[in-house]
Formats: structure tokens, sequence, C-alpha cells
């Protein structure tokens, strides 16, 4: 376990193509919205060293199970980012445990993707 949270934090700062601020938007962002209990996986270019620009790609994954609810915090997250990034490019996944299905991106988001 220790060996995984040196691993984790090294990879956190030598690979992860975000700033501090975007990093602390996203998080804050995710947490008004879906909750304090919610976490954001960065995956996709943005984890990748040497590759340039392209949109942030997200995996939220939040403890809601309403569809409604779920709708509405994604449209004010969507919204909420807008404005603080300034039309940054974005694409999110959502995931919740009433979802009826996961598609394979799920699982490697989650592998290959830095929780934030």
């Amino acid at each position: 376990m220790f060996f995984l949270v040196i691993v984790q934090r090294i990879r956190c700062g030598a690979v992860m193509r975000l700033t501090d601020l975007q990093r602390t938007i996203i998080r804050e962002t995710v947490a008004e919205t879906f909750g304090v209990g919610a976490n954001v996986w960065l995956f996709g270019s943005r984890v990748k060293d040497n590759q340039r620009g392209g949109d942030i790609d997200l995996l939220i994954e939040t403890d809601q199970v309403d569809a409604e609810t779920i709708a509405r915090a994604e449209i004010a997250f969507l919204a909420k980012f807008q404005m603080r990034m300034e039309e940054q490019k974005i694409d999110v996944l959502l995931d919740y445990p009433s979802r009826s299905s996961r598609p394979p991106i799920y699982a490697v988001a989650k592998q290959i993707g830095i929780l934030l």
C-alpha cells in the first residue's frame, strides 16, 4: 500500500497536464454539484506527458442514485465548469450505483486515470 501511494504521487506530479488552479476548480466544482463524497479521475491525453493540447476527460463517480438528481448535477457541473475554466473543452463520464451497465471505458478511465 505504501509503495502504491508513492508511485501515485510521483505519477501525479510528472504526468498530469493540468495546472494547480485547474485541478482545484475541477475538485471544487465536482464537490459543489455532486457532493463532497464524489470522486473525479482525469484520464485521456491530459495524463500523457508526450501529448499536447486536448480536451479534459473526466470520470466522476457519485453516490447519488436518483436519475433526475444526477442529470441536474451534471448540468450544473458543466455550466459552472465552463464559466470557471473559460470554455475549456471537456468530456465527462458519470458513474453511480444505480447505473445499469458500465462500458469498458469506465474501467480504463479508473485504471489509467489520476484521481484528483
